[in-house]
């Protein structure tokens, strides 16, 4: 029996989440995979765009290698958040943000070219605003690779850590890589419309996108999904209070645990904010997402520590991040 559409839709989603082929002509190779023609892939991949289910066939990218990034957050009046979520996603950069079940209730993910646009994007915000910014740096990343099963199970072991970049990309690299960040153009050699914007070569720009992967400048390529449109709604945050020295003790194993889909950790801010390790746990509910936070709590140690689970009640913005200065990006 042939497969049904919707089950297409489901192996283009769950299996092309990551490694897609880096060739002149992908989707023509990701539809022979799925026994369709390339038309078809492009249909569809435009169709779950405009539904919400995808936001980008692209790349996302390891923060803080090709430019730079942190996590905000500030605590916004309940009766003024709507119009503070909009001030902060007015400004270049800021590629995610959420509401939050916290006193700090709005938190967003700045990126940029440097450090310096970074601290711009915070000074700017806490003055238009009026309010305090948390500037949450990242210290270290145990667990970046966010993607999503569709098989149906709860909790899936995250995948092997890709290797981390030895050294800065050179300006082309960061042109392919913004171009990634933002999402590849739904047509048949969308890697050629690239090198044409940028004025390089098709292979050029092919080989550059090979050798982002190998690198670890990019974390995943392929269909970058919405985790709320495709059921996983229960969106947690949860928060450790650990001390710095002794958060390698337990960040690679809390990251390794099924369930949990992202794990780092990032500084704290004396007299307001003293969590030190993170880890999102997504989850088609709320029960299955407070069963992996039990495993976590169970964990020899862990569960000794002060903690907080921050669910998210809305998603503001989900895009890609800003790399490279005057070439688009999170907009």
């Amino acid at each position: 029996m042939a497969p049904t559409s919707c089950e297409i839709d489901t192996r283009l989603l769950n299996e092309f989440q990551r490694d897609a082929p880096v060739v002149s002509n992908p989707f023509a190779e990701i539809g022979a995979r799925l026994g369709i023609t390339e038309d078809d892939v492009l249909t569809r991949l435009g169709a779950l765009r405009e539904r919400g289910a995808v936001t980008r066939f692209g790349a996302t990218c390891r923060p803080n290698t090709a430019g730079a990034s942190t996590l905000a957050a500030l605590a916004a009046p309940d009766w003024d958040v709507e119009r503070v979520a909009e001030m902060i996603n007015a400004y270049p950069g800021v590629n995610h943000s959420y509401l939050r079940e916290h006193e700090w209730n709005l938190w967003f993910v700045v990126t940029g070219p440097d450090r310096a646009h970074v601290n711009k994007v915070l000074a700017e915000i806490g003055e238009e605003t009026g309010l305090r910014v948390l500037d949450l740096r990242l210290v270290q990343a145990f667990n970046i690779d966010l993607g999503f099963d569709l098989s149906g199970a709860k909790a899936v072991a995250p995948r092997a850590p890709r290797p981390v970049p030895s050294r800065s990309p050179d300006p082309n690299e960061r042109r392919v890589l913004q171009t990634l960040s933002t999402g590849l153009p739904l047509v048949p050699r969308p890697f050629a419309e690239v090198a044409s914007a940028i004025g390089i070569a098709e292979a050029e720009a092919l080989e550059i996108t090979r050798r982002m992967v190998a690198e670890g400048f990019v974390t995943r390529f392929g269909v970058i999904v919405r985790h709320r449109a495709l059921g996983w709604r229960a969106n947690a945050m949860v928060v450790w209070e650990i001390p710095p020295e002794e958060v390698s003790q337990f960040g690679p194993e809390l990251a390794r645990l099924p369930g949990v889909t992202l794990c780092y950790q990032r500084q704290s801010v004396p007299g307001a904010w003293p969590y030190t390790l993170f880890n999102m746990i997504h989850g088609r509910s709320r029960e299955d997402a407070m069963e992996v936070l039990d495993a976590a709590r169970a964990l020899p140690g862990l569960g000794a520590y002060r903690h907080e689970v921050l669910f998210s009640s809305r998603c503001f913005r989900q895009t890609g991040a800003l790399i490279h200065a005057g070439q688009g990006g999170a907009v």
